[in-house]
């Protein structure tokens, strides 16, 4: 896959956005900071500011270079197939991981303001940007629902992702909803419950369609 060196630059810009803000902030950090916050948004872990290096590191710059290395690693070449929907995926992840970085820096900063529910809100709009492009992606190894059933059969790969386009469409809107109307707690519970949905239901459509194909050759 031949990269188009602009829209890298672009990218590259907004992996290190988080970067930058942190290297703004770093003055004003305690030595301590909040590493972690249970779903009530307490802080159940402080540790050394240092260690928030590794959130942008973490979230978008491993996630823009899993992107940009799939194509090359792909064994069957079947990345390529996905054209600019690779590329579209790639770019809106990159994106929203930038942000959550950004976000928990600012929160490790104003502990104060510190919400669990603004990372549901990115859960769900994850979901959302998944969902709206698996009724699209072709089969391959990296992204989508990767079951023996569906590796196996493009056929059950795209009854599946029909399927599992929808549900993670709508459990991402619900999400996000309920990120912005509801108690931290439920919403925590919403986002368990429509990630188990949202998991559990492709998989065991793909082995059902998979055997009802079989059954029927």
């Amino acid at each position: 896959m031949k990269l188009d060196l602009k829209k890298e630059l672009a990218l590259i810009a907004v992996v290190v956005l988080p970067f930058i803000y942190l290297a703004i902030i770093w003055e004003s950090l305690p030595v301590q900071v909040p590493m972690h916050w249970n779903i009530q948004g307490d802080v159940d872990r402080y540790g050394k500011k240092i260690e928030l290096l590794l959130i942008p590191i973490m979230l978008p710059l491993l996630t823009y270079l899993l992107f940009l290395l799939m194509p090359f690693i792909d064994p069957k070449n079947k990345i390529t197939k996905m054209g600019s929907k690779y590329q579209s995926i790639k770019t809106l992840m990159t994106i929203l991981m930038s942000m959550l970085a950004s976000l928990i820096l600012y929160f490790s900063k104003n502990q104060a303001l510190m919400n669990p529910n603004y990372i549901m809100l990115f859960l769900g709009l994850l979901f959302v940007i998944l969902g709206n492009y698996f009724k699209t992606i072709k089969a391959n190894y990296f992204i989508g629902i990767k079951t023996p059933w569906t590796l196996e059969n493009e056929t059950v790969w795209k009854l599946t992702h029909e399927l599992a386009g929808k549900l993670w469409f709508v459990g991402g809107l619900i999400l996000v909803g309920s990120s912005l109307l509801l108690e931290k707690q439920l919403v925590f519970t919403i986002g368990l419950i429509i990630g188990l949905i949202i998991s559990l239901i492709p998989t065991f459509y793909s082995y059902f369609i998979f055997k009802k194909l079989a059954n029927t050759d």
